[in-house]
């Protein structure tokens, strides 16, 4: 969780619903700011369509979910993070009003958790959920954002 870490970020907004609610620095701040290492990142907000397709395609899950993180280098020795996070707009849109949080503090959420997968990080058990969750939580108070489990 460092500002010093070198961060190449790439946007894609195939569903450009939200691009003008999440402007391109509070991305990258939010990125940055769960970074442990240099990365090479690629956000890509898509519609439930495309969501739904790239989840049942690679996780055998024929649902849109929020958040899916392609990491390339997880587990390897490489020296910097290579990833591609999808974030599905619609899935995004629909809990951040269920759960009554902003939908900018949602989506932060999401890409700090996305970002934190592509660096190796998962919540397969207990013990490594909760390690996750401290972590996003921790993240998410450098960038004014509560607590999102509480």
């Amino acid at each position: 969780m460092s500002a010093k870490n070198k961060l190449s970020l790439t946007l894609q907004f195939p569903d450009a619903r939200l691009k003008k609610q999440l402007p391109k620095a509070l991305l990258k701040q939010a990125v940055q700011a769960a970074l442990l290492a240099p990365a090479e990142l690629t956000l890509r907000f898509v519609d439930a369509a495309e969501g739904k397709i790239l989840n049942r395609d690679f996780r055998g899950k024929d649902y849109a979910t929020n958040v899916l993180t392609f990491a390339y280098t997880e587990g390897s020795d490489a020296a910097i993070t290579l990833a591609d996070i999808i974030l599905c707009t619609d899935v995004l849109v629909q809990e951040a009003a269920a759960q009554n949080k902003s939908l900018q503090s949602h989506a932060l959420h999401l890409i700090v958790h996305g970002v934190l997968h592509a660096q190796g990080y998962d919540h397969e058990n207990e013990q490594e959920a909760e390690e996750m969750e401290a972590l996003e939580t921790a993240i998410l108070a450098t960038l004014a954002i509560a607590n999102p489990y509480a």
